[in-house]
């Protein structure tokens, strides 16, 4: 399998392989597990102004990571659909994020007509600290959100903030899954890392958050508050990979065991479209783990269907 092999660093260098061919190899990467596709929690969709603004801010995070950072799928909207479906991504999300008043009723709204015409995404919401917010999260339930996205670090906001204690309730009580960037990667916040979200767990215990992209770089702490609530998760996105080993190493010696205890709470995401690598080199950086079949299973495929109440394994 030849993206599965390949490092992310020869890649930026090689030409890519053709979509085809990548998109065999990623199912032949299912094929191999006995999983009929895979559940993709994190893959971003927004609005194409928005969007551009994403990609100029990536286009320019040299100086902010130390690495170019090149969208591997610059692609129109339909052909990154094409795409996720030509991979075996049987449920993904459209997760987008405000970054000041007034916007998040507004990316609720494309994203809710997102959903209605691709199906195959999972109705995706979010929020911001405003007075407006638990009205328009309430709509956004009623209208079928299955996922909501927070971004603590673009959003610059504290998740404790007072305006956002009826949304949290709100949340917590629907057990509606929230995918929240509240590590200190790529660079830190005010706001960013673990004190406030162990915080915000201690007023609403019962949230299902699931932890972008590991936690990154501080691993293990979002690793203990995952130890120490049943309902949260941690999603893969970019951890692993040889981009993110150079900035934030993960802690293997401490947490490769952690990962496989905490299985049933792993959840695959890559970040697709805005990755500087293959979609598969994702597949390949949890697979050289070493946690085994069972393990890529549960985490590419199982720990996703059950949350999002998707169709089991057979």
């Amino acid at each position: 399998m030849h993206d599965l092999r390949q490092p992310a660093d020869e890649a930026a260098d090689e030409p890519a392989d053709e979509p085809a061919d990548e998109a065999a190899d990623i199912r032949g990467f299912a094929r191999r597990l006995g999983i009929p596709g895979l559940v993709d929690v994190h893959t971003h969709f927004m609005p194409r102004s928005v969007l551009d603004k994403v990609w100029a801010y990536f286009d320019s995070a040299g100086p902010l990571t130390g690495h170019e950072w090149p969208i591997t799928y610059r692609e129109e909207e339909d052909r990154r659909v094409e795409l996720l479906r030509e991979f075996g991504v049987l449920a993904f999300t459209s997760m987008l994020y405000p970054h000041k008043p007034g916007m998040a009723a507004w990316l609720d709204d494309w994203a809710a007509g997102f959903a209605a015409r691709v199906p195959d995404c999972l109705h995706t919401a979010t929020f911001f600290p405003e007075p407006e917010a638990p009205a328009y999260v309430r709509r956004a339930l009623e209208r079928g959100a299955r996922v909501f996205k927070v971004h603590v670090q673009v959003g610059g906001f504290d998740p404790n903030d007072p305006l956002l204690d009826d949304v949290w309730g709100v949340l917590a009580e629907a057990g509606t899954p929230v995918v929240i960037h509240c590590g200190s990667g790529p660079a830190p916040g005010p706001y960013t890392g673990p004190g406030p979200i162990a915080r915000l767990l201690a007023r609403h215990p019962r949230l299902a958050l699931v932890v972008a992209h590991m936690g990154m770089p501080e691993y293990d702490d979002f690793l203990d508050l995952a130890d120490r609530h049943e309902r949260v998760h941690l999603d893969t996105t970019m951890a692993f990979t040889d981009f993110s080993e150079r900035l934030a190493p993960f802690p293997v010696v401490t947490g490769l065991k952690r990962l496989d205890v905490l299985r049933e709470r792993i959840l695959l995401g890559s970040d697709f479209p805005n990755i500087p690598y293959p979609y598969a080199h994702q597949l390949l950086a949890l697979e050289r783990l070493g946690l085994g079949d069972d393990w890529l299973r549960a985490v590419c495929h199982d720990n996703g269907a059950r949350l999002f109440g998707l169709p089991p394994r057979a």
